[in-house]
């Protein structure tokens, strides 16, 4: 059974970089039939997808976040990163790390298959 872990930290300041890891167990992140992406839910709104890392190592970014976002991984680690640059007290959001199948819209979050349990992120101004 799949199981995804968000680790960072919980209070940034506004200009820096927020960068969050998810550590996965019982799936492999190389496996050509799963997207893992970054996912965020600001107070009060609905969620927002903000990208994806393929299987492969390509990935893709929400147009509106493109400009100051990039994902990495550590395969060894099983581990993915969102780096999320230049925060405003706006990027303030429970963010998840999540799991979909090739195929699937990145933007239908109600159809990925698997979550983990999000990390609260607040920016101070």
């Amino acid at each position: 059974q799949v199981q995804l872990q968000e680790s960072g930290p919980g209070l940034v300041k506004t200009s820096q970089t927020l960068d969050l890891t998810c550590t996965v167990s019982g799936a492999s992140i190389t496996d050509n039939v799963y997207y893992w992406s970054w996912v965020r839910q600001p107070p009060g709104k609905g969620k927002e997808w903000i990208g994806y890392i393929a299987y492969s190592g390509s990935t893709f970014i929400n147009p509106a976040f493109q400009s100051r976002t990039s994902i990495s991984r550590d395969t060894s680690k099983k581990q993915f990163t969102l780096h999320l640059a230049s925060v405003t007290p706006e990027d303030t959001a429970v963010y998840y790390c999540a799991r979909t199948r090739v195929g699937v819209r990145a933007t239908m979050t109600d159809e990925y298959d698997s979550w983990g349990q999000g990390t609260q992120v607040t920016v101070s101004s």
